[in-house]
């Protein structure tokens, strides 16, 4: 006989925290171009060119911008390859 499970809030809340914990933040700086930025974005995130250009312009007038969310392990690999390249990123645990 199936047994039913109901979720409780806490239990929810959990599930969705845990899903997607890291956000890779690329920072602003006085250096890289509009056009380095956009062409990072798209060879190293997989972003679409207006994806990129639209990333690239907050983070010009916010001073960084969460470009991606999801799991260390797939981030890290991105994270690394963006300051690499000699842009500023960093990972960040998703704030609730």
């Amino acid at each position: 006989m199936p047994v039913e499970r109901t979720l409780t809030t806490a239990e929810e809340d959990t599930l969705v925290v845990t899903e997607n914990p890291y956000q890779l933040i690329v920072w602003n700086d006085e250096v890289n171009t509009f056009e380095w930025v956009i062409e990072t974005l798209v060879e190293v995130c997989g972003h679409t060119h207006e994806q990129a250009e639209q990333c690239a312009y907050i983070i010009h007038f916010k001073g960084k911008y969460a470009v991606k969310q999801g799991e260390y392990e797939k981030l890290k690999p991105q994270c690394d390859a963006i300051t690499d390249r000699g842009i500023g990123a960093t990972l960040e645990v998703l704030a609730n």
